[in-house]
């Protein structure tokens, strides 16, 4: 009798470590998941967007404002970009941003803080978070 009562007083006193993960891996996923379900909004002054695939933008100078024709570079695939000016996003949809990521150093690809005009077509803002951990675990298990 005294190791039947034992035994019950052992599994009282251990905490359920399934329910704990479990509850762990819901509060770490809470926010991912409402992060992904927010909607992406307008692009304002200061946002962060990222090049919708590889783009081909104009440079544009500073000084004259205006850019060249010639002037044109390369952005790779989500490349972060800092908006400094949205003009007229309600008719053309031009962004003036700043590259942020991605420094390649060479040409073709746009160099670090070089200040880029493209249309809103070519940005988004939010990265595909659900995207990006599906390509991290296929490259985990493909090895």
């Amino acid at each position: 009798m005294t190791a039947a009562s034992t035994n019950d007083e052992g599994n009282r006193s251990e905490p359920p470590l399934w329910s704990i993960g479990i509850t762990v891996i819901l509060i770490l996923l809470a926010p991912l998941v409402l992060y992904s379900w927010a909607p992406a909004g307008p692009i304002r002054d200061g946002d962060t967007v990222f090049s919708e695939g590889q783009q081909h933008v104009q440079i544009r100078h500073t000084a004259t404002g205006q850019a060249a024709m010639d002037d044109t570079c390369l952005l790779d695939p989500n490349s972060p970009l800092i908006v400094v000016h949205s003009l007229d996003t309600d008719t053309d949809g031009s962004i003036i941003a700043h590259v942020q990521g991605n420094p390649a150093g060479e040409w073709p690809f746009c160099p670090l803080h070089t200040e880029v005009q493209l249309k809103t077509h070519q940005v988004f803002q939010k990265p595909a978070v659900f995207g990006a951990i599906r390509e991290i675990l296929v490259g985990l298990f493909s090895r």
